[in-house]
């Protein structure tokens, strides 16, 4: 596989610098399920801090191929990464830049390609990784006013935002939750056609709205139901549940979808 070769090519150069204490791979490649449409997951441990030095970010970057773009991921939440797309081969690679001590801290093990001194592997086999898990607080405690905000949207006949507001849902809410519900990672999105059962994907695809006023209600309603199913069979008791906010944006998308209004 061409994600396979470009890492292996990029562990022979770091091995030659010796501010590069090591370097592993993560994503698909731990759980081998790397395929042609996969990108390719790197995370690169200097001796010093490289990552917020968007230049020297670069010179690696171009280093280690024919390297077209390359930018920072503050849009995903992690500006340590740099996002790249190289050419012969187009490969999209995601260079996580870290130091040692940072590294301890980790969602995943990845597997090892290069280390100086088992540095790396002493701290995976000494610590332990660990997947952030959804907030169920922070999701009730947020959920009732998104789909008021929703309502909103609807209401002034802004379809467009709220068919993209729906996708949030889908990927902030119900996607993770659905994944807990399979007892797999909580990934947004990501691989939910295999992650998920039959019957929880059917139910993610009515979330899904056409570009019509009836479609996007009918979407919503079944967001909020599958919501409140999801809540009820996964949520501790030990959630706060919005009682009162539920009341009022539910009574409120009743009367939304009472109204007589084009689109």
């Amino acid at each position: 596989m061409i994600q396979q070769d470009f890492a292996y090519r990029v562990a022979e150069l770091v091995k030659k610098d010796d501010a590069v204490i090591g370097l592993a791979a993560g994503g698909s490649w731990i759980t081998n399920e790397i395929d042609e449409y996969s990108d390719l997951d790197l995370i690169l441990i200097t001796k010093i801090k490289i990552a917020g030095d968007k230049e020297k970010m670069m010179d690696y970057a171009r280093h280690f191929g024919d390297l077209i773009s390359g930018f920072t991921g503050e849009h995903v939440g992690e500006p340590r990464v740099l996002i790249c797309l190289y050419d012969k081969p187009l490969l999209h690679v995601d260079i996580k830049f870290l130091t040692l001590p940072e590294f301890y801290d980790r969602v995943e093990n990845p597997v090892v390609l290069f280390e100086r001194n088992n540095q790396l592997s002493d701290i995976i086999n000494s610590t332990n990784a660990v997947w952030p898990q959804p907030d169920f607080q922070w999701i009730e405690d947020r959920f009732w006013t998104w789909v008021h905000y929703a309502c909103l949207k609807i209401g002034r006949g802004e379809l467009m935002e709220a068919f993209d507001f729906l996708s949030f849902l889908r990927m902030t809410v119900l996607s993770p939750l659905l994944q807990v519900k399979n007892n797999k990672q909580a990934r947004g999105l990501r691989r939910v056609e295999t992650a998920l059962s039959l019957s929880d994907l059917e139910n993610l695809k009515i979330t899904i709205a056409q570009y019509t006023r009836p479609s996007v209600i009918k979407a919503l309603d079944n967001t909020i139901s599958i919501y409140k199913s999801l809540r009820r069979k996964i949520y501790p008791d030990t959630v706060c549940l919005q009682a009162e906010a539920e009341k009022k944006a539910t009574a409120y998308f009743k009367t939304i979808k009472s109204k007589n209004l084009p689109g």
